[in-house]
């Protein structure tokens, strides 16, 4: 296997996560809410761009790795979702950030609507779309609680 091949799989598991003996997305899930409540506190832009690298890049990285399925080692989709999901929040409170993450892991477990109908696509576009969409949805949901409850995720 070539370097770059390599390179690609470390990527797609989450450089490393994805290879836990349980709950592999589930744990992700974790370590990207506890990396995105840092980036937003440290400097916010980070999260933003860490969020397309994680797109783009999981993507290209599952591509080039030459994936098949969905191998339950491939976490960079749930970095993916579970950033994006954060994005909507308005500050990292403990509250809000358990918000976005069961949000985020029921879409992504349940896979309703539209995040079912990407999970059934094949190769990457697949593997990086349902969390994707899943990830879009819970932000979503996370602005209409803030917006109809502003104090509930403080």
């Amino acid at each position: 296997m070539t370097f770059a091949r390599t390179f690609a799989r470390l990527v797609a598991a989450g450089f490393g996560v994805g290879f836990v003996p349980a709950a592999a997305g589930t744990v992700a899930s974790l370590v990207a809410v506890l990396t995105g409540a840092a980036m937003m506190m440290i400097w916010p832009p980070a999260l933003p761009a860490a969020s397309l690298l994680a797109i783009f890049g999981g993507f290209l990285c599952v591509r080039a790795a030459r994936i098949e399925g969905d191998p339950g080692w491939v976490v960079i989709d749930e970095f993916a979702g579970q950033w994006l999901a954060l994005l909507a929040l308005a500050q990292p409170s403990p509250k809000a950030l358990l918000a976005a993450f069961v949000l985020f892991r029921l879409l992504d477990i349940a896979k309703p609507g539209p995040v079912g109908w990407a999970d059934r696509h094949h190769g990457a576009l697949g593997i990086m779309a349902d969390d994707v969409i899943a990830g879009i949805i819970s932000a979503i949901l996370l602005l209409a609680m803030q917006w109809a409850w502003p104090q509930l995720l403080v």
